[in-house]
């Protein structure tokens, strides 16, 4: 067999496959489509499962892929083996009631022994221990000799999870030689060690199982294989693991470069390299498919995988952020396949750099204190299996300095100190179960579940991009989490009409509200919402009269709301055309919320839009509205819509057939939404609001048409309120009042800060009357009541300007805070004062905080009634800093 490259290897199974009657799809992105089972995609068949469930037809019944997946259940072991990874791309073929086991075991023999000419003698089968039709196909035609057949039981050799569709599988194993084996003399298939090594799985589904352990053949039996691309190239490159692939090898080399160090010369800066080069694979490819850095979900996934990376880069002596240099590499090794990340790529770097920067804060904190806790354990000296970190000191460092879990466990296990999982768990769990709590109060009255319309083979048809009204008929009635014959006036429902106007919420769109009628029946619709199988659930409230399954009715969307819907939606692709031309190309949509209301608009950008910047993206959205130009609307294939430049969001799903919305050739975008036909109609845009929403993501909210006037007649309002307030006649004297305004407070905190000094200067004399003498420094204590922070300063800095070695410490209490000052003079300093240090443990004393620097310091602490408490512990406290002579 001949050395192969990675990407080399996937161009020649595809294009196999494709010369075998095989349509080639695209991977999917990394995060699922309408499949809330899965945080991300982790294996070939995920994306497909709509396919092989029938809730979608294939776009032919034979298909082949290189999927993208992620499988992160022993993270925690990548590194510290060659063999665990994070990412990986899987390839497959699938039948979809096509072929069966004849042409799949045929193909795949062909495939490995023709195609990549790996030596027959090389390779082992395994099959499930009752298939007999595999083995004989096996041995009888494809000529594999039945002594290299190996029967396996049903948790090695059968596919099954729970009820559904399952099978037999069959395994293609490789035998990589003597010298990876373990030398026992049984040592064969189906061994731990290294030597036999499975690389192609094929699943003959052909059974539907109750969960019960009862199976009936299915009428139409289907085909799914996956072979992981890295580990058959692991295969015709002869390496020993992922690491030591080519394209992989490569990303190494350039953190190698970086760190200054070489693979296989110390195992534990190997670990370091191991686990950087998976990780960066994975965040790469995780943000180019829309994951963005969080503190949950997937968000979480990635986030952990980039502070592991980065603290490994530390562990090499990389002091600096480096990782978003190496997703340059990344993008290189990996471009011939997927093309779009060069065109994200500056926004990778972004997110990789930003997270990276954002988590040199978090660990030079939580390392400083857990590395203080290690060696106070440590210091201790009990034995190794009793160390322990307590949950409340773990979920301390999480929650208060944000420093991931995963990562004290690493560092512990390092120092083979335990945590107590179960009172961080129990931590944890409050802390979600508050969160559950927030989030139920925003959750709707919809508590059926999906399965109820399981048995309703009906796709609702949408008729609302031509028409707000038509009629239709009551497809089904869900009442009470149940489907129901009818409703009685007062009832609550959602019902599933066979065709509607109204749009329900999808891309950032709300649903429609209006009216579904028959007769004198009103039954009134608040919101529309679609089920994953595609019924469209309009959800509301029978006002007037009844209403039965199966009725002719009509369905009437409330236009005026509708109509301003479009406007805002079509001012949202205008807005993200005018982003890009002002802020870069950098920008891509990150989210948005369409409704009657406003535009809310989230985009990806790494600082806060200048006035300057959003004046001119205004400027630029309401010159396309004034140029009147018109909206089409059309539908084409996605490589037709690429080819004209239309946009797509990475998180949206896509069909084959696209819908492309083209404002005057200015803004193209794919998008299901519903638009107005001319700029002309949306009136004037206007901004209100710039904000962060996450890290390196901004969002905008604005208005259009009435939505303007709205917005001009409250700043009116505010403006007239202000104008009474300051005894303006108009508007037009408002900055001239307010200057006049600020002139006078500016004179007036001159006053009291002359004041503050002359009082100072009186007081002097009177803190010096009770000082104490403690190891040649003198310390004066006083407190003040209702005193400001910077009369406290001004005193302080009065104390230090004084000869010798002199210490004040100085109090002032209001209502809810006091403050706490620590001054020393040069001389002090010189006999071991530290002021930072001493304010420290004084507010420490008293439930507060506070620090600052060797000759000032201020703290504070909301326990008023305990300031007294820290003023008589200052000597004590100050002699311990003061030198011994």
């Amino acid at each position: 067999m001949e050395w192969t490259g990675l990407n080399d290897l996937r161009s020649k199974f595809l294009k196999f496959y494709e010369s075998k009657g095989h349509i080639i799809l695209p991977s999917a992105p990394l995060v699922p489509r309408d499949d809330n089972s899965l945080l991300l995609i982790n294996s070939g068949m995920a994306p497909l499962k709509k396919y092989f469930t029938g809730i979608e037809t294939p776009p032919r019944k034979r298909a082949t892929s290189c999927q993208k997946c992620i499988r992160t259940p022993d993270i925690e072991n990548v590194g510290k083996t060659a063999r665990h990874g994070t990412y990986f791309e899987m390839l497959g073929n699938f039948s979809f009631g096509d072929y069966f086991k004849h042409e799949a075991t045929a193909w795949a023999w062909e495939f490995l022994t023709r195609v990549l000419e790996i030596p027959k003698e090389l390779l082992w089968i395994t099959i499930y221990e009752d298939d007999d039709e595999a083995r004989d196909i096996w041995v009888n035609e494809v000529g594999i000799p039945p002594e290299r057949i190996i029967r396996m039981g049903k948790e090695d050799n059968f596919w099954e999870i729970g009820s559904g569709p399952c099978g037999p599988c069959s395994e293609i194993h490789f035998d990589r030689g003597e010298k990876y084996g373990c030398g026992r003399p049984d040592c064969g298939v189906g061994c731990e060690c290294d030597r036999y090594i499975e690389i192609w799985n094929l699943v003959f589904t052909q059974f539907n199982s109750d969960g019960n352990g009862h199976y009936e053949p299915l009428a139409h039996p289907n085909i799914d294989t996956g072979m992981g691309l890295e580990r058959l190239a692991c295969v015709m490159q002869g390496v020993d693991n992922l690491f030591e692939v080519d394209t992989v090898q490569r990303i190494m080399g350039h953190i190698s470069r970086i760190a200054g160090v070489t693979y296989k010369q110390d195992a534990s800066k190997d670990v370091s390299l191991r686990v950087i080069t998976d990780h960066v694979r994975s965040t790469t490819m995780m943000i180019n498919d829309g994951v963005v850095p969080s503190n949950e979900g997937r968000g979480y996934v990635l986030r952990r995988l980039l502070r592991r990376a980065a603290r490994h880069g530390r562990l090499l002596g990389i002091h600096k952020p480096f990782l978003f240099e190496v997703v340059d590499t990344v993008i290189e090794e990996n471009k011939v396949a997927y093309p779009d990340l060069v065109d994200h790529r500056d926004y990778i770097v972004k997110v990789v750099r930003m997270e990276e920067d954002r988590f040199s804060r978090t660990i030079d904190s939580g390392m400083e204190l857990l590395n203080s806790i290690v060696d106070k354990i440590e210091s201790e000296k009990i034995a190794e299996g009793e160390r322990r970190l307590s949950g409340d000191l773990a979920f301390k460092l999480y929650d208060t300095f944000g420093f991931p879990i995963d990562l004290t466990r690493e560092i512990l296990e390092e120092h083979h100190i335990s945590l107590d999982e179960a009172a961080f768990g129990k931590l944890m769990n409050e802390q979600r179960e508050r969160a559950r709590r927030a989030r139920e109060e925003g959750i709707g009255d919809v508590s059926w579940k999906d399965d109820v319309l399981a048995s309703l083979d009906h796709k609702t048809v949408f008729c609302g991009y031509a028409a707000g009204e038509c009629k239709t008929r009551v497809a089904a009635i869900v009442a009470d989490g149940a489907l129901a014959d009818g409703l009685g006036e007062g009832d609550s429902a959602a019902l599933v009409l066979d065709s509607t106007p109204f749009y329900a919420e999808s891309g950032g769109q709300v649903g429609d509200v209006g009216t579904i009628t028959d007769g004198q029946s009103v039954f009134e619709v608040y919101d529309c919402k679609k089920s994953p199988t595609g019924q469209f659930l309009h959800l509301g409230r029978m006002q007037k009269g009844s209403l039965l399954a199966g009725s002719e009715v009509t369905a009437a969307v409330l236009r005026p709301r509708r109509q301003s819907i479009m406007r805002n939606h079509t001012a949202a692709h205008l807005l993200q055309y005018a982003l890009r031309e002002v802020l870069g190309s950098h920008v891509h949509q990150a989210g948005q919320l369409v409704d009657a209301d406003c535009c809310r608009f989230d985009f990806t950008h790494f600082a806060a839009v200048t006035s300057d910047e959003l004046m001119k993206i205004e400027m630029l959205v309401n010159s396309l509205i004034l140029a009147c130009l018109p909206v089409t609307v059309s539908e084409m294939s996605q490589e037709e819509a690429k080819a004209k430049g239309a946009m797509a969001l990475f998180s949206e799903k896509y069909g084959d057939v696209v819908r492309v919305v083209d404002i005057g050739g200015r803004s193209i975008e794919l998008c299901g939404g519903t638009h107005a036909d001319n700029t002309a109609k949306l009136g004037l845009f206007k901004i209100l609001k710039e904000s962060s929403v996450a890290a390196g993501v901004r969002r905008i909210e604005a208005v259009t048409g009435l939505g303007v006037l709205r917005h001009i007649g409250e700043m009116e309002k505010d403006l007239g309120a202000c104008c009474e307030l300051l005894k303006a006649g108009s508007s037009s004297d408002l900055p001239s009042k307010i200057a006049a305004l600020q002139s006078d407070l500016k004179e007036r905190d001159r006053q009291i800060d002359s004041m503050s000094q002359k009082l100072a200067d009186s007081q002097i004399a009177g803190l010096f009357a009770n000082a104490k003498e403690i190891g040649g420094v003198y310390l004066v204590t006083a407190s003040f009541n209702d005193a400001r922070p910077d009369a406290l300063r001004t005193l302080g800095d009065k104390v230090k300007e004084r000869p010798g070695a002199i210490v004040a410490v100085l109090t002032a209490a209001g209502e809810k805070k006091a403050a706490i000052l620590v001054a020393a003079s040069k001389d002090a300093i010189g006999k071991g004062v530290h002021a930072g240090k001493l304010v420290k443990a004084l507010t420490a004393l008293v439930g507060g905080s506070g620090g600052g620097k060797p000759d000032s310091a201020m703290g504070g602490t909301s326990e008023v009634f305990r300031v007294d408490e820290a003023l008589a512990k200052a000597p004590e406290l100050l002699a311990e800093q003061v030198k011994k002579d």
